[in-house]
C-alpha cells in the first residue's frame, strides 16, 4: 500500500486548497516534495488531473507561486500536481558545481551512468511512483490527465506524453527543450546521466520521437508557446526542429511565437489560462 506522504504546508487559493508535502522516494532513494492544487470541486468529487514539470533551477513550488495559475485550474475544476525537479540532499560529486545538471537539474531521465543512477530517476518518479502517491492521496481522476511544463519541464512533458500513450490525454509546453541531442543543454544532461551512446538518447528527445512513432493517429494536439526575446532560443530550445519533425511526420501542433516575450514566468503567466483551457478541452470532455 502506498504510504501517507507528509502534509508539509496546507493553503487555500480560490476556494481550493495548495498544499506542499514530503514522502520517502523508493525512485530516487531519498524524500522527495511535491506540490498539488485541489480544486473547489474535488470537496464533491474526483477531479481531472494536470501535471506541470518545471524547468532548470526549479522546484515544486516555483509553479504554484508565480504562475497564476489557480484561479482558472479552480474555475474548471482541474487539479494540478507539481513534482520537484531533482532530487536532493543525496551529495554526488559535482551535483552542485553548475545549474543545468545534477541538483535542480534531473531533465526527467532515468541515469544509467553511476553515480548519477542510484538516485536521478526522475523519469520513473514522475511516470509512477509520484502517480501512484497522489492517486491514493488524494481526489483526483486518474483516467484524466494531462501533462505540461516549461523548458526542461517542456521537454519532460513532451518526451513523458509521446512514450506513454494512452496515459496522457493533452499536452502542451512553454519554451520546451524541443531537441536536446542538438543543443548544449540537453547534450551535456544526456552525456552525463546516460553515457556517451547517442543512440540510448533518442528516447529522450520528443523531436526525434516524434519523428519515430509508427503511426500520429489518436495522439494529442501539441501546443506550444516560445517567445522570441527568450534568450536561450537559438542555442538551446531549437522549436524549429519540433516544428518540422511534427511537419514530416503529419503530427498536429500549434507553435506559437511571441514578440517581446522572454523565458521567464512573466511569459509563463501571460499564457497559463490559454494552456489550462487548451487541457480541459481533453480532460473535461
Amino acid at each position: 500500500m502506498t504510504a501517507a506522504p507528509e502534509r508539509i504546508s496546507r493553503h487555500g487559493a480560490f476556494g481550493g486548497t495548495v498544499e506542499f508535502c514530503r514522502h520517502a522516494a523508493e525512485a530516487t532513494g531519498c524524500d522527495m516534495r511535491f506540490a498539488v492544487f485541489l480544486p473547489p470541486q474535488a470537496e464533491r468529487r474526483r477531479v481531472p488531473l494536470l501535471w506541470y514539470l518545471a524547468g532548470l533551477t526549479c522546484t515544486e513550488e516555483t509553479f504554484m507561486i508565480k504562475a497564476g495559475a489557480q484561479r482558472i485550474a479552480a474555475e474548471l475544476g482541474i487539479a494540478l500536481a507539481a513534482p520537484d525537479t531533482s532530487p536532493r540532499n543525496v551529495p554526488l560529486p559535482g551535483d552542485g558545481d553548475n545549474w543545468d545538471f545534477g541538483v535542480g537539474a534531473g531533465f526527467y531521465v532515468d541515469a544509467t551512468r553511476e553515480p548519477w543512477s542510484r538516485h536521478y530517476r526522475m523519469y520513473s518518479y514522475v511516470t509512477r511512483e509520484l502517480p501512484a502517491v497522489i492517486e491514493a492521496n488524494f481526489p483526483v481522476d486518474a483516467r484524466r490527465q494531462g501533462i505540461f511544463g516549461h523548458s526542461m519541464g517542456g521537454h519532460g512533458a513532451l518526451t513523458i506524453a509521446l512514450k506513454n500513450p494512452g496515459r496522457y490525454r493533452s499536452v502542451s509546453a512553454f519554451a520546451p527543450i524541443a531537441a536536446p541531442m542538438q543543443c548544449p543543454w540537453g547534450q551535456k544532461a544526456l552525456t552525463g546521466y546516460l553515457g556517451e551512446d547517442r543512440e540510448a538518447w533518442r528516447g529522450h528527445d520528443a523531436s526525434e520521437l516524434i519523428r519515430s512513432l509508427p503511426s500520429v493517429d489518436g495522439r494529442p494536439l501539441l501546443l506550444v508557446d516560445q517567445g522570441l526575446a527568450d534568450p536561450f532560443l537559438e542555442q538551446q530550445l531549437l522549436p524549429d526542429r519540433l516544428e518540422k519533425a511534427c511537419a514530416e511526420k503529419g503530427y498536429p501542433l500549434t507553435l506559437r511565437r511571441h514578440p517581446g516575450y522572454d523565458h521567464g514566468y512573466y511569459f509563463i503567466s501571460t499564457f497559463i489560462e490559454d494552456h489550462l483551457r487548451h487541457h480541459a478541452r481533453a480532460l473535461l470532455a
